[in-house]
Order: structure tokens, then C-alpha cells, then sequence
């Protein structure tokens, strides 16, 4: 897979961009922000490269850092979010002021993200705490001491996740009586529960 490329950014628009890497033309994906940048560059810049592959394409999606890189892969990994949901998220806000509202459980914040309505907000703030990359700044104690100071979740918290998503009674209670039959047990990490609940929960639509 395709790690890293260093070239010149030759045309973009939008989030499309087209990265000249020794007179190959590579088709890549970034935040607007960042090809705004590339293209105003005159040396070289480094694309950090997350490969996603289907059966149908082979897609690159080009971030300025590793962080931000690693930030759109830990997005994927939330229910419903794929690479051009995950590519807004970027495009709106940094990765340090994302990992901010998802620690601090910022949902307007969030929604200010197109195509971010609540519910997907809340689900991001649920399934997104504690796994965003933090950007290292040493003037900067907020993420230290609001980790000493937000008291983790508790083990038995999925009934309550999924009643602030806005599942009723009856949904929540049918997800309690399936979940043990996915091999998912009841100490395993709130975010294994509910990405299992919420897979349920789409099946039975």
C-alpha cells in the first residue's frame, strides 16, 4: 500500500487533486484546505497517503500530516462514517479541534460538520473518545488535565449510549436479548458493545 508521496501538486477542485510524483500523475483526495496550501507550495510537499481499497477502485485519500492520516482512519472505523463523511470532518475542522469535541462531547460543535446530523454526532462523541491521535503541543496541558478530570465511562453504559442516540425501549431491549449471541461479552469496552448493538440495529431496518 501507498504510505507516502512527494511531488508537486499540478491542478485540484474541490477535494480532488491531481500530485505530480516524478511526472506520474496521482489521483488523490484531500481537505480543500490542505490542496490550497499544496498548490501554492513551490517545493515538493509530502502526502500522507491512506490507501482504501473495493472491489470496483483503489482510492487515495492525501492528508498534510501522519496525524491527520491516522485521524480519517480511526473516523472510518465509526458506524456510518466512510471515507467522504470522513473527509468532511477533516475538510471542517482540525484534528486537534475534533479530538476536542469528541472528548468533551460537543455535539453542536459536531453538527457544524456537513452532513453531520445529531444522532451521527452523538454516535462520533460515543465511538470516537479517547481513540483520536492528540497533536503534541508542549504549551498545551488542556488534554492532560481534562484527563485527569473526566471520570471514564462506566462498563454499563450501552442502554444509556443508545438512549441518548434515540433508540426506544423496545430496541434497546431487543438489542440486550441478541447482543450475547454475537460473541460480544458484557465487560468488553463500551465501544466494541455499541458498535455491535448498533450493527443489530441496522439489520433489523
Amino acid at each position: 500500500m501507498i504510505a507516502m508521496l512527494k511531488g508537486k501538486l499540478k491542478a485540484h477542485t474541490g477535494n480532488r487533486g491531481i500530485l505530480d510524483v516524478r511526472d506520474v500523475g496521482y489521483e488523490i483526495f484531500a481537505p480543500t484546505r490542505t490542496l490550497e496550501v499544496w498548490a501554492r507550495a513551490e517545493d515538493p510537499v509530502e502526502a500522507y497517503i491512506s490507501t482504501q481499497v473495493r472491489e470496483d477502485s483503489i482510492t487515495l485519500y492525501a492528508f498534510s500530516s501522519d496525524t491527520d492520516r491516522q485521524g480519517f482512519t480511526v473516523l472510518l472505523t465509526v458506524s456510518g462514517v466512510g471515507p467522504k463523511l470522513g473527509l468532511a470532518c477533516l475538510d471542517a475542522v482540525p484534528i486537534d479541534q475534533l479530538r476536542r469535541a469528541v472528548e468533551t462531547e460537543d455535539i453542536p460543535a459536531l453538527q457544524r460538520i456537513n452532513g453531520i446530523g445529531k444522532r451521527t454526532a452523538q454516535r462520533l462523541a460515543l465511538e470516537l473518545k479517547g481513540k483520536l491521535p492528540a497533536v503534541f503541543n508542549p504549551l498545551d496541558h488542556s488534554d492532560e488535565l481534562q484527563q485527569q478530570h473526566t471520570p471514564r465511562p462506566d462498563a454499563n453504559t450501552l442502554v444509556m449510549a443508545l438512549s441518548r442516540l434515540g433508540y426506544s425501549k423496545t430496541e434497546i431491549d431487543m438489542v440486550q436479548r441478541e447482543l450475547p449471541g454475537t460473541g460480544v461479552e458484557a465487560d468488553d469496552p463500551i465501544s466494541d458493545r455499541l458498535k455491535a448493538a448498533l450493527r443489530i440495529l441496522y439489520t433489523r431496518r
